[in-house]
């Protein structure tokens, strides 16, 4: 979408959320909460791993002891929803476990069309931190970095929200076809074609930034094409009028005849005294 830029610098490697691989009991890794529903609130903080095996034991002693945190945290509002769930990009997965690693883990694939780039930018570690309140995100958040400390390096951080009735920046519903339930784990978990990371899964993080001067230029009925939905009902356009230049239908993956179901977990984000306004995009 030529309303749309992307910003330079904050697209993270692709990543796995998992718990540290099985211990040397072999005892079976608790699954995270990847497709966990929707909050009113998140944050998406991306560091690397500064060098350093001193560095590499303070992350992997994090790993088994983040469930604790949550809980600790959370126990201030049970019925807040609180959850975090961490990933590793490719190169820190190495780094710090070795062998396995993820069948399909590798670096973000810079993907060029036309003026359009989709960069491929620094990013070890995502740390996805969602609540119904921001103020347990952030207690959160606060609580991971003072205890990794000097071991990381923070490259982004993104504090989101929901915007009204689940819109974004622009005015249009956001996550309509996001799979639900069982469906959802089903579209983002991984199964026995990888059976030692069984539970675990992948993501693509992803930042905008929206022109929302040009975009409000437009009539809602060009908005609509570009977008593929009406503006209003969020009902899909019909393919006799749909272009099959749209979202919608570029975000429709086909393959082998069946459509591939992809989790997608946006938030708006914005500085209105800076003239910034975005959306920050996870995809599993």
């Amino acid at each position: 979408m030529s309303e749309i830029r992307s910003r330079a610098g904050t697209t993270l490697d692709e990543i796995r959320p998992t718990n540290t691989p099985e211990a040397a009991d072999r005892s079976p890794a608790l699954a995270q909460a990847v497709a966990a529903p929707l909050t009113r609130a998140a944050i998406f903080l991306v560091a690397t791993l500064n060098p350093g095996s001193e560095n590499r034991a303070t992350l992997r002693s994090l790993c088994g002891d983040l469930a604790a945190l949550v809980r600790a945290v959370e126990f201030r509002d049970l019925e807040g929803g609180l959850s975090c769930v961490i990933g590793f990009g490719s190169d820190a997965w190495d780094r710090l476990f070795g062998r396995p690693r993820p069948a399909e883990l590798h670096p973000f694939r810079e993907i060029r069309a036309g003026a359009r780039h989709a960069v491929s930018t620094p990013g070890d570690l995502l740390f996805h931190l969602r609540a119904k309140r921001m103020d347990l995100s952030f207690e959160l958040a606060t609580q991971i970095m003072a205890r990794i400390g000097n071991a990381v390096s923070p490259v982004d951080e993104v504090q989101g929200f929901r915007y009204f009735d689940d819109r974004d920046l622009m005015g249009f519903v956001d996550g309509t076809e996001n799979p639900r339930g069982a469906a959802a784990a089903d579209a983002v978990v991984v199964g026995d074609e990888d059976a030692d990371f069984a539970g675990g899964s992948y993501v693509v993080v992803q930042k905008y930034l929206h022109d929302l001067g040009a975009w409000n230029a437009l009539s809602t009925e060009a908005q609509e094409r570009i977008i593929g939905r009406t503006k209003l009902s969020d009902i899909e356009l019909d393919d006799s009028v749909k272009p099959t230049s749209s979202h919608s239908a570029l975000t429709t993956i086909v393959e082998n005849g069946k459509e591939i179901k992809i989790l997608r977990d946006n938030m708006p984000f914005g500085r209105p005294g800076h003239g910034e306004f975005g959306t920050d995009t996870l995809t599993q």
